[in-house]
């Protein structure tokens, strides 16, 4: 074993985790601050809802899943010139933040409108009745409500990034995706690719265990 590991450049090794970790970081924030409101708009524009609005909900709906039909690697290429634009360049960490954002808010907006119909419709209206305003209901009784649904949504997003951050390794993205390509694929060092692999596997294990740790401590609150 220890002949096995020794061909392994280590140091490469953790450099590729920071570069998934700083991918996964920037991602999941942006991903969060832009699908939340997307979320809730889905929600409160559907049908009997508080702002109700077929033809906004559709025009949204359609975006959303036009954006989630479309697979990431394809997602990364179309994107390239948008990415080069926001960001300079189209390779490394930063190049592979925009498509990771792009291909996730949809599929987390989509996650918090069914946290926010997991709420009890007597809560919102008998916010309603009270007068409170929607804004009001949005931050008092909707989110508070649906939190245990929206930390399950964070967890999910979470792993699905982790997958996209290894695809993104095949248009030079960083990370360990870039890496077990690299070295493991186009090399042929098998070692490098069975590290990376139980790195992103042990990486997902700790976001879910994380993710149902914090579902369980605020079901049980």
């Amino acid at each position: 074993m220890n002949e096995w590991l020794a061909h392994i450049h280590w140091g490469e090794v953790g450099e590729a985790c920071l570069d998934t970790l700083n991918m996964l970081g920037a991602a999941l924030g942006c991903t969060v601050l832009l699908g939340l409101p997307l979320g809730v708009l889905l929600y409160l524009t559907g049908q009997r809802q508080l702002l109700e609005s077929p033809r906004l909900y559709r025009l949204l709906s359609v975006v959303a899943n036009v954006l989630r039909s479309m697979p990431f690697i394809i997602l990364l290429i179309v994107l390239i010139p948008v990415t080069t634009l926001v960001t300079g360049t189209s390779l490394g960490v930063r190049g592979a933040i925009p498509p990771l954002v792009v291909g996730c808010t949809p599929f987390f907006a989509r996650l918090v409108e069914s946290a926010l119909r997991e709420v009890d419709r007597g809560l919102v209206e008998a916010a309603q009745s009270m007068g409170a305003s929607t804004a009001q209901i949005i931050v008092h009784t909707l989110l508070p409500e649906a939190r245990t649904g929206l930390i399950a949504a964070v967890t999910v997003t979470a792993i699905v990034l982790v997958d996209y951050t290894a695809m993104a390794g095949v248009v030079g993205g960083g990370g360990l995706g870039d890496l077990a390509i690299r070295f493991g694929y186009q090399r042929f060092q098998t070692d490098v690719m069975v590290v990376t692999v139980l790195l992103l596997i042990l990486l997902v294990q700790a976001l879910q265990m994380s993710g149902d740790r914090l579902v369980r401590h605020f079901t049980r609150r």
